[in-house]
């Protein structure tokens, strides 16, 4: 007789590709707290990079107008002539870029975008050079597609922006892709001009790497700080560009779903196949209410961003009391990057040490009640993250019982 066959096992096992990468630190804190919340703990979150506004009544309108015309079916792959015409005419207006229709693309969030350039561009073992702290999606989807992500440190001296003597030194014959992300996600630094052209200059001089800018926060600038993007900069970069950006973080618009970007025509090609394969078009709707994001008015935004502005200055100032936290004062997005290097190696009431900024994110969850996401999670210790995309009210009792949780803190006692 035969020998029987061995059963298989029935239990699930993931594939390589996931192996390192787990869900967003960010999700995980934020669904920690929303836990907390629901078993009737008072818990203030701070660690959600969304606002709290709602989408702009004209958008919503558009979308509504949309379904009522029936524009609920399939649209072209990567987006309808009509919204990238939108498209083409914000980068003429806005950045004094001109992309041809067949050089822009459309997706399910930017988030899709980097996804799809990533899995277009990527051997196995390429290299992408991601400045810390980063959005820690960057480096995910790097190594989903099978590269290898090269964190470079940005000190907070040089204002958390990457200095072009460490690109240079973090370049080797494997690098593809650099990424830039201004404003930052999750420093609140800016590139301006001139923090942009050594960067520049550099990657004239290295033809085989690619960059691509997350403009994402382009909108969410503070104290008159003039927003640029590299391309309009250093033409000579166009060939090898890609500029991305979205409607999610300025016209509040994160659950609608769409990114969009600018870049040759042969990497927008080859992303719309990956896309094709994956979730085909972006929504109908969705598409129908950025156009009226793109092509309306944009005093809506400015409004909102001087609410932005009003938050950043109370929340810089509030935690710059506090002792052991110093907080740089971010040049765009909804965030700040504060250091708690001072709190590192004091102990809790309860005689817990503090040895991280984890530690410390962890403290302020169970015992203040407040979910902010360690720097750690970001690539950059010890700091931590605020997003200051809520109600003064709630961001000025976070920093209260922030402040009261740091003087309960007690300095270890010297060996």
């Amino acid at each position: 007789m035969n020998a029987p066959v061995q059963a298989r096992s029935q239990q699930f096992r993931s594939s390589s590709r996931l192996a390192g990468i787990g869900v967003s630190e960010i999700l995980k804190i934020t669904g920690l707290a929303a836990d907390l919340k629901r078993q009737g703990r008072d818990v203030i979150i701070l660690g959600t990079g969304e606002p709290d506004f709602d989408t702009p009544e004209h958008v919503k309108d558009a979308a509504a107008r949309a379904m009522q015309a029936g524009a609920t079916k399939y649209t072209a792959l990567d987006g309808t002539p009509e919204l990238k015409a939108a498209i083409r005419a914000k980068f003429r207006r806005d950045n004094g870029l001109d992309f041809a229709l067949d050089e822009i693309t459309v997706a399910a969030g930017a988030k899709q975008i980097l996804f799809n350039a990533m899995m277009a561009s990527l051997e196995p073992g390429d290299e992408v050079i991601i400045p810390t702290p980063y959005w820690v999606t960057y480096a995910d989807i790097v190594l989903i597609a099978g590269g290898r992500p090269v964190l470079v440190p940005c000190q907070e001296a040089n204002g958390f922006r990457l200095a072009a003597d460490d690109l240079a030194r973090a370049i080797t014959p494997r690098t593809r892709w650099l990424m830039l992300n201004s404003p930052s996600n999750p420093s609140g630094a800016a590139y301006s001009e001139a923090d942009y052209r050594p960067i520049l200059d550099v990657l004239i001089a290295q033809p085989h790497v690619w960059l691509m800018v997350d403009d994402i926060y382009e909108h969410i600038v503070y104290d008159d700080f003039r927003f640029v993007t590299p391309v309009a900069i250093e033409p000579e970069l166009r060939a090898r560009t890609l500029t991305v950006n979205g409607i999610s973080k300025a016209y509040a618009m994160t659950g609608w779903r769409i990114g969009y970007a600018g870049g040759p025509s042969a990497l927008i090609r080859a992303m719309a196949i990956v896309q094709s394969q994956s979730t085909s078009c972006p929504s109908s709707i969705s598409q129908a209410a950025a156009i009226a994001a793109l092509d309306g008015p944009m005093e809506i935004v400015r409004q909102r961003c001087r609410s932005f502005q009003a938050r950043r200055d109370h929340v810089v100032a509030a935690l710059n009391q506090i002792g052991g936290i110093s907080c740089r004062r971010p040049e765009g997005a909804f965030y700040t990057f504060a250091s708690c290097a001072g709190i590192i190696g004091s102990t809790t009431p309860s005689d817990e040490l503090i040895s991280s900024d984890v530690d410390f994110a962890t403290y302020l969850l169970k015992t203040a009640g407040v979910a902010v996401v360690p720097g750690s999670a970001f690539g950059l210790a010890p700091y931590f993250r605020i997003s200051y995309a809520t109600s003064t009210s709630e961001l000025e009792e976070a920093c209260r019982r922030i402040a009261e949780a740091a003087d309960a803190l007690r300095l270890k006692e010297p060996a």
